[in-house]
């Protein structure tokens, strides 16, 4: 699948193929599928006592509200090209509430902190034409203005019937709560927005891939460059479109990784094997990285219990053409990660990334991957000499026995054929 941006046609069938693959892979309660209004459960296996705790908020129920938003807005991806676009806004003022939509702090949180987080988010809906994103009306216009701000932002919303919470989850971005249509929305406050985000939205010759690798380097939130590519302040005029929220997550750290992998080449390579990890929010990353060329491959595993053979995708040191259908947008969160870290070092390295899904999980989107990835790759590696050492290490990181994820991973297989060639040493 190509992922959907503003610098090119998008697939939509596949979009939306891939999402709806990915929804029915991650929301796995047999009871709810995610909407937890349908459960009756006395205690929702996942949500636990959220669902009391939302009933209580009357102030998350009314058809008027006045909050400030993270801020926050979100492109639905059903019906594309017509689509639903709008901010997510809690019913709190006088306060900062950046926290809510900043996913590169939540590690530092507890799941139910993260679930009020977001479920505290009221979602308006509007239904747009992606292509309105370059002649917005005045509803498109106030997302779009208030997507661009760096701080909460003062805003005020009327809809036509009080909000409900239908289906909290999606597959790639984090929950969020009850949702309704939009007759109105006001910014009661000027948007504070950084100098390069304000110049490259106003450059319409600049293509969205490198309007996005240019904020990156300038230091603007991966959080905030989604957000504004999603609402489609990014690309040449004539190119601008909204993306929805799950389709630019993925485009954004397909890109940003793309910008980094041709600079990671170049480098020389580690000179040991090593291994990382990290776990949190019912989820473990590992990292294996090797002497190498940069390749690239990542393996998933959920319900343990039942023994399974992970899911993967891989590229060599070629690169890749074809979206990673097996764990689509995992692929992307994680790669990012990798490639940061080695240009970071200026060395190359092939990777295998392990991701681990345990029980008492909840959907958040594949951000959590992507930072623990990260927080994996910030600790230092325990380094060994052989493939074998590191493999030891390695399966003490990890639940599921090794020998279920080599049944799956190509570059395992690979560096094995390459050490019978080599007589067990790395060569360059």
């Amino acid at each position: 699948m190509t992922v959907p941006s503003s610098a090119g046609s998008p697939r939509a069938e596949d979009g939306i193929q891939a999402t709806l693959a990915e929804v029915r892979r991650e929301i796995a309660c047999r009871v709810c599928r995610g909407d937890i209004k349908r459960c009756r459960l006395a205690i929702c296996p996942y949500l636990d006592r959220v669902r009391d705790w939302f009933e209580e908020r009357r102030d998350l129920q009314t058809t008027n509200l006045f909050g400030a938003s993270p801020p926050s807005a979100f492109v639905g991806s059903w019906g594309y090209p017509k689509v639903l676009v709008g901010p997510l806004v809690p019913p709190v003022r006088d306060e900062d509430t950046s926290i809510l939509d900043a996913s590169e702090s939540w590690l530092s949180y507890e799941l139910p902190e993260i679930l009020r987080f977001r479920l505290t988010l009221v979602r308006g809906k509007a239904p747009r034409r992606v292509a309105e994103a370059r002649a917005p009306d005045s509803i498109l216009s106030t997302v779009q203005e208030a997507a661009m701000a760096s701080k909460p932002i003062d805003t005020e919303m009327w809809f036509t019937k009080k909000p409900t919470l239908v289906s909290p989850f999606s597959s790639r971005a984090p929950p969020s709560g009850p949702s309704a249509d939009i007759a109105k929305v006001d910014l009661t406050a000027n948007p504070s927005v950084p100098r390069r985000v304000d110049d490259l939205v106003s450059d319409t010759d600049l293509r969205a891939g490198e309007a996005v690798t240019d904020l990156y380097d300038h230091g603007i939130s991966q959080s905030h460059i989604t957000r504004v590519f999603s609402v489609g302040l990014l690309g040449t005029k004539d190119r601008r479109r909204l993306v929805p929220t799950e389709w630019s997550i993925t485009a954004v750290d397909d890109i940003l990784a793309k910008s980094l992998v041709r600079e990671v080449r170049s480098f020389p390579w580690i000179s040991d094997v090593e291994v990382t990890s990290a776990s949190g929010l019912a989820n473990n990353v590992a990292v294996l990285m090797f002497p190498q060329a940069f390749m690239f491959e990542g393996l998933e595993a959920w319900n343990l219990e039942a023994n399974p053979t992970p899911a993967h995708d891989h590229e060599f040191a070629g690169g890749r053409t074809t979206y990673p259908d097996q764990i689509a947008g995992a692929y992307h969160a994680t790669r990012l990660p990798v490639l940061e870290h080695l240009e970071s070092r200026r060395r190359q390295a092939g990777a295998i990334v392990f991701m681990e899904v345990y029980d008492d999980w909840v959907p958040l989107g594949v951000w959590r991957y992507r930072e623990l990835a990260r927080a994996a790759l910030r600790t230092k590696p325990a380094r060994f000499a052989s493939l074998d050492d590191a493999e030891v290490e390695l399966g003490r990181r990890l639940r599921l026995p090794l020998e279920n994820w080599w049944r799956s991973s190509v570059l395992r297989a690979y560096l094995r054929g390459q050490r019978r060639i080599t007589g067990y040493t790395w060569a360059r």
